[in-house]
């Protein structure tokens, strides 16, 4: 990319933005700046972009960062991020049509006074829908896969996509959606409720967060995937304990004493620490029960040069 990239991208009705600081962005606050910040305005913006970037022009999408690592050095050529006109949803009797920037909490508060239940869970998920499709995001007893009904993606080439519940195949904290597509519309099927039963059990659902995760703290939700059942009956957080990590520290990133499958900046972390924290945790966990963690936050980014050099 000889040229400045930001001459080199197509017109579109959106906004570009060059340098952003991704910090800003995610619930770390951490991590490096955007190359060039993409806000489509629309699907058929984003569609437009997608089929008229330069091939050579590297693409990367995320959410409101709250389950995102975002690595010092920043992030090369164009970060899309869904905003305003990918946000809100709409009713067609007990099913929901929403955006995929539409925030998972919105949407459980919604859903409540629109006297719909099954959602609840949702007030438990960090993120957007998006992105609460793409890993099948649960909580409290529900998943995305037990709401799904379809959901809209576009690929990389600017093509649009249906996905059915056949399609996406969930399992745990996974769906089949390939990596790199865009979700950008989603249908969930509530059910009637009065808002009252419903509202009570998000009650329970906040209250019982915020007793058990740090949730006053700067973090990036659960860190690492919970071992598949064949493997150990053992949560990922179990293991971390008896590994001894609850606590660790590394620069100013610790492993949360609440809840230990929770990384938390104290206030001046690098990225660089929370990754090499993540990386010891995997280490000792391997070591004393032979399982090896898989990461739910999601790492993106280059390391910054001197971290690189070292």
């Amino acid at each position: 990319m000889t040229q400045p990239l930001m001459d080199r991208l197509p017109q579109i009705e959106g906004t570009y933005e060059g340098s952003v600081s991704l910090a800003d962005m995610t619930w770390f606050r951490v991590g490096g700046p955007a190359e060039v910040l993409f806000k489509p305005a629309n699907e058929d913006d984003l569609v437009h972009f997608l089929q008229n970037r330069p091939a050579d022009v590297p693409v990367c999408v995320i959410g409101v960062g709250s389950n995102l690592l975002v690595r010092d050095g920043g992030i090369s050529g164009v970060v899309i991020k869904l905003s305003k006109g990918f946000s809100g949803y709409r009713m067609d009797g007990e099913v929901l049509h929403a955006g995929a920037a539409t925030p998972d909490m919105k949407i459980a508060l919604s859903m409540k006074d629109e006297g719909i239940a099954g959602l609840e869970f949702l007030r438990g998920v960090p993120g957007t829908l998006g992105g609460a499709i793409r890993m099948n995001a649960g909580a409290y007893g529900s998943e995305i896969k037990d709401v799904f009904v379809a959901c809209f993606a576009v690929d990389m080439a600017g093509e649009r996509h249906l996905f059915g519940p056949d399609d996406v195949k969930f399992s745990y904290r996974h769906s089949d959606i390939p990596e790199g597509w865009i979700i950008t519309r989603i249908a969930l099927q509530g059910r009637a409720d009065d808002p009252a039963a419903i509202g009570d059990r998000m009650t329970d659902i906040a209250d019982a967060r915020d007793q058990s995760q740090p949730t006053k703290s700067r973090t990036g939700g659960s860190t690492f995937k919970n071992p598949a059942k064949n493997v150990t009956s053992q949560k990922a957080w179990e293991l971390i304990d008896q590994a001894g990590c609850r606590g660790l520290v590394i620069g100013d990133a610790q492993v949360s004493k609440q809840h230990c499958n929770f990384l938390i900046n104290l206030g001046n972390a690098t990225a660089s620490d929370l990754e090499q924290l993540g990386e010891e945790v995997q280490r000792r966990v391997k070591e004393i029960s032979g399982i090896e963690l898989e990461w739910e936050i999601r790492i993106v980014g280059n390391r910054a040069p001197e971290q690189v050099a070292a």
